[in-house]
């Protein structure tokens, strides 16, 4: 079994754990994503070996932690938590996955691992999910720090009794559970009860035939690694990349001209991100290496220009991990001669690529940051290069939705990549020399500033929207209320236009549907591939509706100058939601459907439900 797929929605990038999350800030693209995951890991491989089994995690709304900080706690309203929470998990449950993993924190007021309405409930009955409920990372015995129970033979009762089967790495059920049935606390039964699902899912899989099953040294050695693998990872890591600006097409660049390229991540294999502590790094090739590989030695120089943080931060991360702290012997000293060498080495080409970002080790569980901006020693960096006049592309990498403001102002170029794991460095050069055309959109919006967390495309409109011409509105007096960058945003080599948008009809029944057509047309010589997108409003509502809501989304690939028309319909089912007394329907009125190539730059109609 594997501990995916992670389907918290997640609308708060101050939470490390945003890395981690699949469908990012909305709750169709979380669906989407987990019913591909879970159908992904049960399949059977070209080598007729079974698939694995999912635990879905963290169930519930872990993803929605105050203030993004991690095993904080959570408290919204049952009709929030079904509108934008529960889908993803369902889906999952509906697809086959056949283990939960409780969250660490409190749901209604109730620590996850112990709380009965979620599990058997909400999880059992309404659900109907009938495979194994595990804890997270020895969450049972938290629930004493929670001020639940009074010690572990109380945490162990409150766990079995609300319908947790394994409780994974503490001694909370090992040392108490036998307890609590020979003084008739609990029943035998309801140990019986976990202990058969656990021995049924390992029946199911052939256990018991054999215990050691898919585990094959010869296997592992012809699979791990090898050319079609890596040639996989290499051509789907590309597909993860976002183009955020490409100022006078400045990507590509040319594969004959010779560039600079600097930065703390530009010979540096610790590209793989959190999660990633048994990877053979002696395999992982750097950006410098794949560049030179690409257009050779001779036009690629190199300088790092810096470190990723300075000697004080990044102790401060590492004591709080229980390392050892470093010390960089004149640390000033070095960091100005980084910066002098990155500038003399950028005087002799015309294009600088700037390789930076956040440290591995800042983005992952337990690395909320209140602060998600590039540290203030790579930010001089730049500064300092800008100076120059020269051409610049900055490639990010980071696992969250950082402040880009200071950033994408003094670059050409904007590249995100993430953590892009064992093929990245190629994957990298791939698209940055012109032998793949970006496609990646955002699954989460950019902000402005730390201070507008969390933020999210599809928020309600107030009685005071910030658009509104006036002093007294819903917003900020330092920063815009917009993202910087949109949920579904994400630049190509290609220029997609989007003309002529009809509707099949105005009138939509319950019985009926509506096609919704657009045009786009490729303007460019460059083949490629474009995520067009559907959202919807509900204008009038007993419940107060989100601004829009992403319905559907299509990826159309596009000749140089080839003109498409792309259809979506539109059925009574996307309309549905939960009310205000919780029960999940449509209703009569109006409707606006917006479509493009990101959730703000559309063409938009109207249409109506009638019932």
């Amino acid at each position: 079994m594997n501990f995916s797929p992670m389907v918290d929605l997640v609308r708060d990038s101050r939470w490390g754990r945003v890395m981690e999350s699949i469908g990012g800030e909305d709750p169709y693209l979380g669906k989407v994503y987990a019913r591909a995951m879970v159908k992904a890991h049960k399949e059977v491989d070209s080598n007729k070996r079974e698939g694995m089994i999912s635990c879905v995690k963290h169930f519930a709304a872990y993803g929605a932690v105050e203030a993004g900080r991690d095993y904080n706690t959570v408290d919204m309203s049952q009709r929030e938590f079904r509108q934008y929470y529960m889908p993803a998990y369902k889906e999952a449950i509906d697809s086959g996955a056949e283990m939960i993993m409780s969250s660490f924190n409190i749901v209604n007021g109730i620590p996850a691992t112990v709380n009965r309405w979620l599990l058997k409930d909400l999880l059992r009955k309404e659900l109907g999910f009938e495979g194994i409920v595990i804890s997270d990372y020895s969450a049972i015995e938290e629930t004493i720090k929670h001020g639940v129970s009074k010690d572990k033979k109380e945490a162990a009762y409150k766990a079995i009794t609300a319908g947790v089967d394994i409780d994974m790495m503490s001694d909370v059920y090992a040392n108490n559970l036998k307890y609590l049935v020979e003084e008739k606390l609990i029943s035998e039964e309801i140990i019986d009860e976990a202990v058969l699902r656990i021995l049924k899912l390992k029946n199911k899989l052939g256990l018991f035939e054999n215990p050691y099953k898919n585990l094959d040294n010869k296997m592992e050695e012809k699979t791990l690694l090898n050319k079609e693998n890596l040639k996989k990872a290499r051509d789907l890591t590309s597909k993860t990349f976002v183009l955020l600006k490409n100022e006078n097409k400045v990507l590509p660049l040319n594969k004959k001209k010779k560039i600079a390229l600097i930065g703390p991540y530009a010979d540096n294999i610790a590209i793989l991100g959190s999660w990633s502590m048994f990877s053979d790094k002696s395999r992982i090739t750097t950006l410098k290496e794949a560049f030179e590989n690409k257009i050779g030695k001779e036009n690629v120089i190199y300088a790092k220009g810096s470190e990723i943080l300075e000697e004080k931060e990044i102790n401060e991360i590492l004591q709080a991990d229980g390392g050892n702290i470093i010390h960089i012997d004149n640390e000033k000293e070095k960091l100005e001669n980084y910066i002098k060498e990155a500038i003399e080495i950028s005087k002799q080409v015309d294009t600088i690529v700037l390789a930076i970002g956040e440290h591995y080790k800042q983005s992952g569980e337990a690395c909320s940051r209140a602060n998600i901006e590039i540290s203030d020693i790579q930010k001089r960096l730049l500064m300092e290069l800008s100076k120059l006049n020269k051409k610049i592309v900055a490639v990010l990498f980071n696992g969250r939705p950082i402040v880009l403001k200071d950033i994408a102002e003094h670059v050409n170029s904007l590249l995100e990549v993430w953590f892009p794991g064992t093929e990245g460095a190629n994957a990298i050069a791939d698209v940055v020399f012109g032998d793949v055309n970006p496609a990646g959109k955002l699954t989460m919006s950019f902000p402005q500033a730390s201070g507008q967390c969390p933020i999210y495309y599809n928020h309600y409109n107030t009685g005071r929207p910030h658009k509104s011409n006036t002093r007294f509105v819903s917003r900020y007096q330092d920063v815009p209320t917009e993202s910087y960058y949109p949920f579904g945003y994400g630049l190509s080599y290609s220029k997609f236009r989007y003309y002529d948008l009809k509707l099949s009809n105005k009138i939509l029944t319950e019985k009926s549907k509506i096609t919704i057509t657009v045009k786009i047309r490729n303007d460019s010589n460059v083949k490629g591939e474009e995520v067009v997108q559907l959202y919807i409003q509900d204008l009038i509502a007993r419940v107060v509706r989100p601004v829009k809501e992403l319905k559907a989304f299509k990826k159309v690939v596009f000749l140089p100058k080839e003109e498409k028309e792309v259809s979506f319909d539109i059925t009574e089912d996307m309309l549905k939601f939960w009310n205000e007394n919780l029960e999940f329907n449509s209703e009569e009125g109006d409707f606006r459907v917006f479509v493009g190539g990101n959730s703000e730059d559309t063409l938009s109609d109207m249409f109506e439900l009638k019932k």
